[in-house]
């Protein structure tokens, strides 16, 4: 029997370290995962910067976007068994506070999202809750399947904004949510238009069929303005987590226009309240999904409508996780980064 695992683990000071960290006896209801593929997302950025040193329990065992399958279960689990490949969906709520039990577990007020505030996936075996475990059907890539978790994101992203097939959606940012966000958009039937700074990422949005423009130059303003015969997007996602970002989203929204607002901004930003007022406008908030989500994620994943090669930029081993780290901050030629704990030969 295993006694430990090697985990990537943030220790402060901006630094990953990859390190063993021992395994305990499962308890009732929990389960062992061998972690195939564990992806890099931007709210693990936000915890290396020192963003979240407020919530993390360091060392920190970071990740949350992940595949794998059932190594060992405890007792009382009897609905799930060795092999069956899985993914979790990250969060434990309490179901008694009063987002409770209006029905909004997923946002629940005492909220643990598992990666951040209690040890991720970016270890090769890794134990959990089993009642946090999502299916995955027999066959599907399990490097694939790590794309679920930002793909439940930007279903629910989609579904917050209430999005009517033929509406134009202008998508702020062109990073791995981003993109995910257009493709689900355009599976719901919108004709959508991704602004994004950096080219690399443009030129993968336009080989995925996207319209993408730059949106530092004049351009947007007159594309969507013909795009749109002067009217304005009915709907926009800021993905950006950034002040222009925010001022182009709001800029191009038509009245009574929708902005979902995606991206973790850690500082305040300044709204433009008076053209809120004027068209009236709607600012949604999106912070993580619900079950629901993250079932149509993986239907979506499974069926090949995510461009899943696509977004994969980078595969590498769980020992150069700091380095993995290092790459994604580069920002250059860089879409998705998923470290590979070798805990399964399923590609």
């Amino acid at each position: 029997m295993r006694t430990e695992t090697t985990a990537a683990r943030y220790i402060g000071g901006h630094a990953i370290d990859v390190a063993p960290a021992p395994l305990f006896a499962l308890g009732p209801g929990e389960v062992r995962i061998d972690v195939a593929y564990t992806g890099i997302c931007g709210t693990d950025l936000h915890i290396l910067h020192g963003d979240m040193d407020q919530r993390v329990s360091m060392p920190a065992v970071l990740g949350h976007e992940m595949s794998g399958r059932i190594a060992e279960t405890g007792p009382g689990v009897d609905t799930w068994k060795v092999g069956d490949p899985v993914t979790v969906m990250p969060l434990e709520w309490c179901g008694t506070c009063p987002a409770c039990l209006a029905g909004h577990t997923h946002i629940c007020q005492r909220l643990i999202f598992v990666g951040i505030d209690s040890p991720g996936a970016m270890q090769s075996s890794w134990t959990v809750p089993s009642r946090i475990l999502v299916r995955l059907p027999d066959g599907i890539s399990l490097r694939h399947a790590a794309l679920v978790e930002p793909t439940a994101v930007a279903v629910h992203d989609v579904r917050r904004g209430q999005l009517t097939a033929g509406e134009r959606v202008l998508v702020v940012g062109g990073g791995p949510v981003g993109l995910l966000v257009a493709v689900v958009a355009r599976e719901a039937g919108g004709e959508v238009l991704v602004l994004e700074v950096d080219a690399h990422r443009r030129s993968v949005i336009a080989e995925l069929g996207f319209d993408v423009l730059d949106p530092t130059t004049d351009e947007v303003a007159l594309h969507v303005d013909a795009w749109t015969e002067g009217a304005g997007v009915p709907l926009a996602f800021e993905v950006s987590g950034s002040q222009p970002g925010m001022d182009t989203a709001i800029e191009a929204l038509a009245v009574r226009g929708r902005l979902v607002v995606v991206a973790i901004h850690p500082q305040a930003r300044p709204v433009d309240l008076f053209r809120l007022f004027w068209r009236e406008l709607t600012l949604i908030g999106a912070r993580v999904y619900e079950r629901t989500d993250y079932e149509r994620a993986v239907d979506l994943v499974a069926g090949g409508v995510v461009p899943a090669d696509a977004l994969i930029s980078a595969v590498v081993p769980l020992s150069d996780a700091a380095d993995a780290f290092v790459e994604l901050e580069g920002g250059g030629g860089v879409m998705k980064v998923l470290i590979d704990c070798r805990a399964s030969a399923d590609a």
